[in-house]
């Protein structure tokens, strides 16, 4: 097309999500949306745009996933994270000042081109339907700082996502037009510490959030998009934590939360509410609100999830993989009539060791080879069986669910993935993360106060020399994407069918050896966040600490 013609057709890109609703933080990723007329098609963006991008010096790397729900190009340039979305309109040329939120503009669009365009649709609905924007704002960056923190934020692993907390908060700015940000934040958490969800044990009604009412039938646009209503799809009724997006076509922004994630998720926000209760008496600070229960002290009982590839180049895809299919677990688990609660720890953590694979040209000399790890821990909490024993075996949920991942990574060619699953007691969690992460406390015991103080000197004294000593082999770091009883009876997640076909071009890759050692690499450093400034004052909340202090 000549350069003339190309000028006047036009073309525009859109930011939404974090960065759109500016509470983005330094160090996060921009979501985009790439508008273009209607000659151009989705191949087009995903595969000559793509190799143009490529070329491009300020690109380091680029991921195509054409194949998505959501079909997207995720690259960094010039050190900035970019999700890149493609819609193409059914306008012959793109004005520049097109209103992405008139409906119109949905005609003649297929549902991929629609899904892309609803991120913008309702992050601008969104900043239309709150009072005050500003204020808005401030509280939304405190209730993502706090999520974060607490382990409640990622919607692929079944809590909620960024858009999904920001629907909340806006709700909340809704019922108190006129409140300050730190009295919203406190209103925020009494709200839904009360609120009744649908499909609770306790209640068989509840409410969806919703942001602006629902159009009837005969008020949806003419376009045929199915959208979020109990009424005509039965499936709807049966989801658990409905937050609806306030853009056509309206939908459930929380698809993914489970029984035990949405369980997860009312106990922090009920914690979160005596906190604030705390700060209003001034026997706390807003800094206790963003200090995290230690998840490996919640539980007796984990499963820990296992995966690793000595491809580099395919690590991130491999891991990715695995974390959207990790609630498929959790809802299987859910089914098992002796648990009661399947607890995802959204931080993951990752690992590089050197271990010795199969030499193709010589098998009798061993090469060294770098395996690339990543673990998740699922904490589990069992129902009260009485006297009676158990035999729990959960052999079945565990095979389904690597048999899912390995036959989805063979779809996308990922080439020698490994996933393993293992049930570990409370105690043996010290061979996969160092004490310095864990930092278990000891079995209580009824002790006098002096003994107690004693011991816990004595304690902090050994783990201080443990964790100095784990910080400096342990190879162990945070991933950026996270005791038995006599009854449990678990075994390891055995070999599946799709993964000996992955494998059968290779040998078996060694188990992994868990015990630290010296001179083993990081991928990346330990994050170390840094808590909101306790020199400020305790009732208020400033911009500029959650800023600073922010951690993506």
């Amino acid at each position: 097309m000549p350069e003339d013609v190309a000028e006047k057709v036009g073309g525009k890109v859109c930011t939404f999500g974090s960065f759109r609703l500016g509470v983005n933080s330094q160090g996060g990723d921009i979501d985009t949306l790439c508008i273009a007329p209607r000659h151009i098609d989705r191949s087009d963006f995903f595969t000559s745009f793509a190799e143009l991008l490529k070329k491009q010096p300020e690109v380091q790397k680029l991921l195509v996933i054409e194949e998505a729900f959501v079909p997207v190009i995720k690259t960094e340039f010039d050190g900035i994270e970019l999700d890149m979305l493609f819609a193409r309109l059914s306008f012959s040329t793109i004005p520049d000042d097109l209103d992405l939120k008139d409906d119109s503009i949905l005609r003649n669009l297929d549902e991929k081109c629609v899904r892309s365009l609803n991120g913008c649709r309702v992050t601008d609905e969104i900043l239309t339907l709150v009072p005050n924007v500003e204020t808005f704002r401030l509280t939304l960056r405190t209730i993502k700082l706090w999520a974060k923190r607490n382990g409640v934020y990622s919607n692929a692993l079944g809590y909620l996502g960024g858009v999904a907390w920001a629907m909340l908060v806006a709700r909340v700015c809704q019922f108190y037009p006129n409140a300050a940000a730190s009295t919203l934040v406190d209103r925020f958490f009494f709200v839904f510490s009360e609120w009744v969800w649908p499909n609770t044990a306790t209640s068989t009604g509840g409410s969806p959030v919703i942001l602006k009412p629902m159009p009837s039938f005969d008020e949806l646009p003419p376009y045929g998009f199915p959208v979020w209503d109990p009424r005509l799809n039965p499936s709807d009724k049966n989801h658990l934590m409905p937050i609806i997006t306030p853009a056509y076509p309206q939908q459930n922004s929380t698809y993914n939360v489970t029984v035990s994630s949405r369980q997860v998720m009312i106990e922090e926000i009920k914690r979160g509410f005596e906190i604030c209760q705390q700060v209003n008496s001034s026997k706390q600070d807003w800094n206790t609100l963003f200090q995290p229960r230690n998840f490996f002290n919640r539980y007796k009982h984990f499963i820990v999830l296992i995966a690793s590839t000595i491809v580099k180049d395919q690590y991130m895809d491999w891991i990715r993989l695995v974390e959207s299919k990790i609630r498929f677990l959790i809802l299987a688990l859910e089914k098992n009539q002796y648990i009661s609660i399947a607890h995802i720890n959204p931080q993951g953590y990752e690992e590089v060791k050197e271990i010795e694979v199969e030499n193709l040209d010589n098998p009798n000399e061993p090469t060294q080879a770098k395996n690339y790890i990543s673990f998740w821990f699922i904490g589990l909490e069992f129902k009260n069986t009485g006297d009676t024993t158990v035999d729990l075996d959960l052999t079945e949920p565990i095979q389904s669910f690597t048999d899912r991942v390995y036959t989805q990574a063979q779809k996308l060619s990922i080439i020698s993935p490994l996933l393993d699953a293992k049930y570990v007691k409370k105690s043996q969690l010290k061979k996969y993360l160092p004490l310095s992460i864990l930092k278990l406390e000891p079995k209580s015991a009824k002790k006098t106060e002096a003994q107690k103080e004693t011991d816990k000197v004595k304690a902090e004294k050994i783990d201080e020399k443990k964790s100095a000593q784990e910080i400096e082999n342990s190879n162990v770091k945070l991933a950026k994407s996270d005791s038995k009883d006599s009854f449990i009876l678990y075994p390891d997640s055995g070999e599946s069918n799709s993964r000996k076909e992955l494998v059968k071009d290779m040998s078996e890759v060694p188990p992994i050896d868990h015990k630290e050692e010296d001179g083993s690499e990081l991928k990346r450093p330990i994050e170390q966040d840094q808590m909101i400034d306790q020199d400020k004052p305790a009732k208020q909340l400033k911009i500029d600490d959650l800023n600073s202090n922010e951690s993506q």
